[in-house]
Formats: structure tokens, C-alpha cells, sequence
């Protein structure tokens, strides 16, 4: 008897899945790994650079990477490349939303424009992609739909009021969706990775506890979206740190996070 990918819908051969955020970091590990397992991959991020990279190196593999440059902010550009890769590829068995930046932000340097731009890419970037894919994905009653937030969305982090605050809002419309999803027959799953290494990540100017590669990311990622886990959360020390952060009441919460702050100059 063949033997069936977990991410598949048939025993034969592995279905169509599209990445968000493949040109770097996790997302284009992902791309490989899925590429890997012999999945067509579209592959899409801003920069047509990094994609076209991206399907040179998925050369030989069993799969293969077909790009698409896409601006998940644009809601009209995600309807485009949802009808290109579904007339290219076929129907999608698996989407990982993963597009996302940061920025950090500040009392003394609250800025709309920072506070909007990643609402835009980390939030409403991924309501864009579930309201092309969803009517599908039910329709079908099968698939599976994983959404990339973090840990930064347990709980407000000094200088991440706008990023935590997207992945936040990206945690509890999961949280919304998957009893529904559950009865639709498709699967949802919430990645919340913790400190990763990436071109974001290289920004930050604070240590990072648990630092990891983007390769050992996309391998936790796998293995939970192969067992079927609602939550895929790693790397496992900074995981339960910032949940159990979660349970602490605010006096005990505000008197560890103040230590988090920048020494003042002067």
C-alpha cells in the first residue's frame, strides 16, 4: 500500500500548498521542506528576488516552487494570486500564512504609521488570504489552513505594543474559527514560534533567549502539522517561559516586564 503524506489528500501523490513569506526566513524553509515531500509550492513574498532564488534551490527535489510576488496588504493582489495558483496548481490542500514583519515601538515614539503598517501585513495580510481561501477549503470540506502568530501574543511585550498586539489578534481569531473549521471538516492549525533566526530577528538589539534557525522552525512546524496539533509552539523552554508569563497576575507581570525596558539615558 502506498504510503500516505499526512499533508496529503490522496496516497499517491502530495497536494498543492501555498506559503506566505517564502522569500526568507521560515517561510522559505517551509517552501523546502514541503518541496521536499514532493508538494508544488506556491511560494509567495514581495521581493520577486528571494522567490526566484527560492525555486533555484528547490531544483531536484521531488516538488517544485512556482512563485508568486504577492503583497498580502493588498486585497485585490490576494485575490489575483489565489485564482493564478488555483488555475496553475489546482485546488490548495494546505495554505501556511505566514507573511509578517516587525518593528519595534515605543511610548515615547507611538507612531500611527508603524502601528498601522503591521496591521496591515500582520493581520489584515492574513484576513486577506483566509477570505480568498476559506469558501474553498469548506466547500471541499477538507484541508488545512495553519496561521503564523507568535508568542509575543500571550502577553504585551515593552516595544511591541503594535507587533504583539497583531499576533495577539491573530491567536484569538483562531481561537474564534476552529470550532467552526472543526464542523466544516478543515483543520486549523495556530503556529506560535517564539525567537527565530531571521533578517527580522538579525534587527533586534536585546538579547534572545532560545534563539533558533529558521531550518529547526520549519521542522517543529512540520512534525505538529503531521500529528495534527491545534497549537504548534516552540521552541519548548521559551514556549512555557511566556506561558506561564500568561498566568501571572499584573502586579508580579509589570514588576518582571519593567526590568525588560531599555536602561534611560542621562
Amino acid at each position: 500500500m502506498a504510503k500516505r503524506d499526512p499533508l496529503s489528500h490522496t496516497p499517491t501523490k502530495p497536494g498543492a500548498v501555498w506559503v506566505t513569506g517564502a522569500g526568507k526566513g521560515i517561510g522559505r524553509a517551509l517552501a523546502l521542506r514541503l518541496a521536499a515531500r514532493g508538494h508544488t509550492v506556491a511560494a509567495s513574498a514581495r521581493t520577486g528576488t528571494d522567490l526566484e532564488s527560492l525555486a533555484a534551490e528547490a531544483e531536484g527535489l521531488p516538488g517544485s516552487i512556482f512563485p508568486v510576488t504577492l503583497d498580502v496588504a493588498d486585497a485585490a493582489s490576494v485575490k489575483a494570486a489565489i485564482d493564478r495558483i488555483e488555475q496553475a496548481i489546482g485546488p490548495l490542500d494546505l495554505a501556511i500564512l505566514n507573511a509578517g514583519t516587525h518593528q519595534p515601538l515605543s511610548a515615547k515614539d507611538f507612531d500611527v504609521s508603524v502601528f498601522r503598517s503591521l496591521i496591515d501585513v500582520n493581520l489584515m495580510g492574513t484576513v486577506h488570504c483566509l477570505a480568498e481561501i476559506l469558501p474553498g477549503f469548506i466547500g471541499r470540506r477538507a484541508g488545512t489552513i495553519a496561521v503564523v502568530s507568535s508568542v509575543a501574543g500571550y502577553r504585551g511585550l515593552p516595544t511591541a505594543a503594535a507587533y504583539g498586539a497583531t499576533k495577539a489578534a491573530l491567536i484569538n481569531m483562531c481561537e474564534a474559527l476552529k470550532p467552526e473549521l472543526d464542523q466544516a471538516g478543515v483543520r486549523l492549525a495556530l503556529i506560535n514560534p517564539g525567537f527565530v533566526d531571521t533578517p527580522l530577528t538579525r534587527r533586534n538589539d536585546f538579547p534572545m533567549p532560545f534563539l533558533i534557525s529558521s531550518e529547526e522552525a520549519a521542522d517543529h512546524i512540520m512534525r505538529g502539522l503531521d500529528r495534527g496539533a491545534f497549537e504548534i509552539v516552540f521552541p519548548w523552554r521559551m514556549a512555557l517561559a511566556m506561558k506561564l508569563l500568561r498566568l501571572m497576575p499584573y502586579s508580579a507581570y509589570f514588576a518582571l516586564s519593567r526590568r525588560m525596558l531599555p536602561a534611560q539615558e542621562g
